[in-house]
């Protein structure tokens, strides 16, 4: 019978960042997964790294996005150096072209966002954004330049982060279904239940994404619900993008393969993964609206995901109210991003009992407490 000083449900880039992270530190880590590890969210992200703001509900993540984004280098390096394997890293900016009317008021709007949040986001002429990416429509109205934002290949480094943690000694436990059942003695979490066996660890720590609310007992701190974005993959030889280009309605990733990576759709359909038609025309009239000569590109792949979303779609991170149960999950878009601030973070946790940042917006407890009042 197995003990291990942490148990991290899910096998993805967040579950695989804190176990690397403990084991690191000693531990002795496993994670269980309910297939093949890294094969759900991150396996289908586009990999941009962004600390600015989508929308007003996103503005709480700003410190977290900041400090994961500063860490970025040094994380890739490092389980790059421990895997062998590459993770496509480019620190290149983005080149945000707009093309609906009058979009100079919504400029003037995000830029006094941006800046007010502290990111040095400017506008630039349409002229200059086309000499930086030849390839962009010169019909667009507006553009703007965020030197601060990277990207990543996520399958390329969600695959090393788990190879490191291997290296580290992480124990990869595949079980289909996954984690079953809480092990719990009075108001401590003892362990995990996956079918007919049982593993037992001092600290569970949940990072099973969209599938993270389905755990019996889960939901009270990760009411977790799948959110589907399609994609597409794309390849020109007219096509030539040296940083990510996103528009009003979706956005370009270059990759180092010469792909480039076109998303994406924000629909809310349950665990249904597929594509669908709609969602590839949707994709593709903007990508084609950025980038016209990409009318004429091949299409080499189509896929989608689940978003790990909550009702406020900030994440559900940090300790509950039973010893030794911990929440790392509900990241929604911005869990490649955050994958190394919240493996510094539960491991700050884990060891010391506290974290170098407040992060009370992030608790779990905000929707235990709400479950009790409606309740």
């Amino acid at each position: 019978m197995s003990t291990y000083d942490a148990i991290i449900v899910g096998g993805g880039i967040i579950g695989g960042s804190v176990a690397y992270e403990l084991a690191k530190h000693k531990l002795r880590v496993a994670v269980l997964e309910r297939q093949q590890p890294g094969l759900e969210a991150s396996w289908a992200a586009a990999g941009m790294l962004s600390g600015a703001p989508e929308s007003p509900d996103a503005i709480p993540l700003v410190p977290l996005a900041k400090a994961s984004l500063e860490m970025y280098a040094e994380y890739v390096g490092e389980v790059e150096e421990i895997s062998g394997r590459k993770a496509g890293l480019r620190r290149d900016g983005t080149v945000m072209a707009l093309f609906l009317p009058h979009v100079e008021r919504e400029l003037s709007t995000i830029l006094a966002v941006h800046h007010g949040l502290g990111f040095a986001t400017e506008a630039i002429r349409v002229d200059d954004a086309r000499r930086m990416e030849p390839a962009l429509n010169p019909a667009m109205h507006a553009a703007a330049w965020l030197p601060f934002e990277c990207s990543v290949d996520p399958r390329a480094l969600t695959e090393a982060v788990l190879l490191a943690a291997k290296k580290r000694g992480v124990e990869i436990l595949v079980r289909p279904g996954g984690a079953t059942a809480l092990l719990t003695e009075k108001n401590r979490c003892t362990g995990v239940v996956a079918g007919k066996e049982t593993f037992f660890a001092r600290n569970v720590i949940v990072a099973a994404g969209s599938f993270s609310g389905t755990i019996p007992g889960i939901e009270r701190y990760a009411p977790t619900r799948p959110v589907r974005g399609q994609m597409v993959a794309l390849h020109a030889e007219s096509v030539m993008l040296g940083r990510v280009v996103r528009s009003e309605k979706g956005y370009l990733v270059p990759q180092d393969n010469g792909r480039i990576l076109a998303g994406t759709t924000t629909e809310h359909v349950g665990f249904e993964k597929r594509v669908t038609p709609a969602g590839m025309q949707q994709i593709l009239a903007a990508a084609v609206e950025i980038a016209p000569e990409l009318a004429q590109a091949s299409v080499v792949e189509t896929w989608s995901g689940l978003r790990p979303d909550t009702p406020d779609h900030l994440p559900s991170l940090g300790p509950t109210d039973m010893d030794g149960l911990w929440m790392a999950t509900g990241h929604y878009r911005n869990g490649i991003l955050l994958a190394p601030i919240t493996a510094r973070l539960l491991r700050e946790w884990v060891m010391g009992g506290k974290t170098s940042m407040d992060l009370t917006a992030f608790s779990p407890m905000r929707f235990a407490r709400h479950d009790a009042v409606v309740h």
